[in-house]
């Protein structure tokens, strides 16, 4: 913790500031930032700056780096400006403040921040290279990640071992208990049905977490549900992203070698395959790569469309297809992603999907709207609408704030309640302040998962207004399925992933994305019909029930696992 802390402060202290306030309790760090914003409410100081950006109130952040160009700021104090700026997420700030940042020593490290927000990343190490006053430090971690983005792979020594038959060894980016993001959920179901299933298995993962995280008292071995998940915590990790994989390579194949495995199964990113295929071909064993998301992708969809162009984007789409040719079986989520990686050149005999599902309390037939209610502290007879989300710029949130604005006066009695956290929430809420509807919009924050099933089940009607980009086109999200399992109609953007298990008429409704008006006009006709609502909420249940469980999905996998450990060419010694 102390290396990752001392990193992020020689190199970029304010993003370390802003992924520490994002750990904090929301309702403790947006007040406390408001009142810290007012008590300078013209200076450009970064910490002001950051104040009303933790605050959530963009537009305040904006008139701050206004009122420093005016007031004819330059040198350190417009380079500070421009770093919080990148990590705010505003590179047109940054831009600006640049042109008057001179060119002192510190300068390159930000002028490399900046490109390398862009995908630049040849140009950014360009910058410090050729300036004498260039971070050391920084420019070996670039250069490090772009050698990995260009085809660096870890070097193991291969060793012999007999894989015991119905045993799998998972690597993990994250897991449960200490993330409870659905990527940790996923992962945990899966386990779970695994095991259920008759096979043993073994989680593993990342180097470093979850001390990186801010889990300064992990353990090594945490035991969840009776799934073990094993955590790769040196005493000193590497300085760079090339030593850590390895580091977290060799790590592995000693877990593995102790556990003998017949599968090694991982997911994305690319950088998880690079270590499971080099593990997995020391130890002679097939492995599975789990396709379940397009990360390049959601890593372009918060910048401009120039991103899609950049070198980052072309090498991280790349490095990809590599790995998925490379596994011997790729899974994935649902039709569109299968079409996607099929154009990468993977064989479709190779490609299993296996979507996001359900199990355990989402079986059970759901709890009343008033009993959810009565148990999360809502009024039983106002309206609500939601969702449960990661708080992102894609999610299309904001189109559901405005959706909202323009139900709320038809509607006295309708809420807005918006489950989660993430980069966009502070947008959202000073958007809902700026229209007057705080006080009838819920942001809850992160919650456990239990909490979570009592949201879904407490709405009217389920919302995902996802952007139309290549990512939303492509990745089905797990929480709308957990809405349709709790007998709730959803309504989605008219996306084809989400076409996938948003049938139009039948367990919800599909409208145009980015079309705040026209999803206005969709929900009002759910929410002034009950009778369609449950008959669409019953439509939904069934589907799910009959197609979407995590048994179903552990039955495949199982197959699956059999048929690549049966069919597979071991080493001639």
């Amino acid at each position: 913790m102390a290396g990752t802390v001392s990193e992020h402060l020689t190199e970029a202290p304010f993003v370390l500031v802003l992924q520490v306030l994002r750990k904090l309790p929301a309702g403790f760090v947006r007040p406390a930032a408001r009142l810290l914003a007012s008590l300078a409410p013209s200076s450009g100081r970064p910490l002001f700056l950051l104040a009303s950006h933790a605050a959530g109130q963009e537009s305040e952040l904006i008139r701050r780096f206004e009122g420093m160009l005016v007031a004819g700021c330059e040198g350190a104090s417009a380079r500070k400006a421009a770093d919080v700026a990148i990590a705010a997420g505003l590179p047109q700030w940054a831009d600006v403040l640049l042109q008057r940042a001179g060119d002192s020593r510190s300068v390159p490290a930000t002028i490399a921040r900046r490109k390398w927000y862009d995908g630049d990343m040849s140009g950014a190490l360009d910058v410090l290279r050729s300036k004498p006053g260039s971070t050391a430090k920084q420019r070996r971690r670039l250069e490090s990640e772009l050698k990995v983005f260009k085809g660096w792979k870890p070097a193991l020594t291969t060793t012999s071992v007999v894989p015991e038959p119905r045993r799998v060894l998972h690597l993990l980016t994250n897991s449960v208990p200490h993330t409870g993001s659905g990527y940790a959920r996923r992962s945990h179901s899966i386990l779970t049905a695994q095991q259920d299933a008759g096979w043993e298995t073994l989680a593993v993962t990342r180097l470093g977490y979850p001390v990186q995280i801010g889990t300064l008292t992990a353990r090594k071995l945490d035991t969840v549900d009776g799934v073990r998940y094993e955590r790769i915590l040196p005493s000193r990790m590497a300085a760079t992203m090339d030593g850590r994989l390895q580091q977290q390579a060799s790590e592995l194949l000693t877990l593995a070698r102790d556990f003998r495995p017949s599968v090694l199964h991982t997911t994305t990113h690319f950088v998880n395959g690079l270590v499971a295929r080099e593990v997995a071909s020391a130890l002679d064993i097939p492995w599975v790569y789990e396709v379940r998301g397009q990360l390049a992708d959601t890593w372009a969809s918060s910048r401009d469309e120039a991103a899609r162009s950049s070198e980052r984007y072309e090498l991280f789409t790349e490095r990809e297809a590599d790995v998925m040719r490379a596994a011997d079986l790729v899974v994935t989520l649902g039709e569109s992603m299968k079409q996607n990686i099929a154009a990468s050149g993977v064989p479709d005999h190779k490609i299993l999907i296996t979507p996001n599902a359900v199990g355990g309390a989402y079986l059970e037939a759901p709890m009343k709207h008033g009993e959810a209610r009565h148990a999360l502290g809502l009024e039983p007879d106002d309206l609500y609408i939601g969702t449960v989300s990661s708080l992102v710029g894609y999610e299309g949130l904001d189109d559901l704030v405005t959706s909202f604005a323009l139900l709320a006066p038809r509607l006295p009695k309708l809420k807005l309640v918006l489950v989660g956290d993430g980069t966009a929430a502070p947008a959202l809420r000073d958007q809902v302040a700026r229209l007057g509807l705080s006080g009838r919009t819920i942001f809850t924050g992160r919650v456990l998962p239990e909490q979570a099933r009592l949201y879904h089940l407490a709405l009217d009607v389920f919302v995902v207004p996802r952007k139309d980009s290549t990512v939303t086109q492509a990745v089905t999200p797990l929480k709308p399925v957990e809405a349709l399992a709790s007998s709730r109609p959803v309504v989605a953007s008219d996306l084809s992933a989400l076409r996938e298990i948003v049938h139009d008429g039948v367990n919800g409704r599909v409208t145009k994305a980015e079309d705040p008006g026209r999803l206005a006009e969709v929900l009002l006709d759910l929410l002034e019909d009950e009778g369609l609502r449950r008959r669409m909420g019953s439509a939904g249940r069934d589907y799910v029930l009959a197609t979407r469980t995590w048994q179903a999905n552990a039955i495949a996998y199982g197959r699956a696992y059999e048929a690549l450990a049966s069919n597979y060419k071991r080493r001639v010694s």
